[in-house]
């Protein structure tokens, strides 16, 4: 089995829900056991501000999936919330994101398909706050660096508060 973490993120509908359903459908399969769950973040959107603001989450799990096989059942989460995808267009409002950060300590790339580690996780504080939570010292295989190390580099974090909580205007 493989040990792989998962960002889950959502600014469309019922955010928290969204998050919340995305996890129990993973967990229904039999090839995924889900060992970890960060707490809900809300978030400031990520290279297009001009959108409603997220609830983001991390989660580790343990599954039998191969790399691409997991990036297949996570876009059939995604189908079934509601995602609608459009080739043209990154960063835009989406029911739910699934996205892939870590599986193992693999370094991968399939074409324009995936990617492991998630290439932009390391600039993002929506990824790593969550992350944090889950394994701090999760070291990233190309960087050599903790998920800590990359939280406390990062230059101009996005606003990340804990769900729930009041966030300044």
């Amino acid at each position: 089995m493989a040990r792989v973490f998962l960002s889950l993120g959502s600014n469309q509908g019922d955010r928290l829900s969204n998050i919340q359903q995305a996890t129990s459908m993973l967990s229904t399969s039999d090839k995924i056991k889900v060992v970890k769950t960060s707490s809900f973040y809300e978030t400031e959107p990520w290279g297009n501000k001009n959108q409603p603001w997220f609830v983001n989450a991390a989660i580790a799990i343990d599954t039998d999936f191969e790399p691409l096989e997991l990036l297949n059942y996570c876009a059939l989460i995604e189908q079934k919330l509601g995602r609608v995808r459009q080739d043209n267009k990154k960063w835009i409002e989406r029911t739910i994101d699934i996205d892939i950060l870590m599986y193992d300590d693999k370094i991968l790339s399939v074409g324009n398909i995936l990617t492991i580690p998630h290439p932009l996780a390391h600039l993002r504080a929506f990824v790593l706050v969550p992350m944090l939570e889950v394994k701090a010292d999760l070291v990233h295989p190309v960087f050599n660096k903790t998920i800590a190390q990359l939280y406390d580099e990062l230059d101009n974090p996005e606003n990340v508060f804990l769900y729930g909580t009041v966030i300044p205007k």
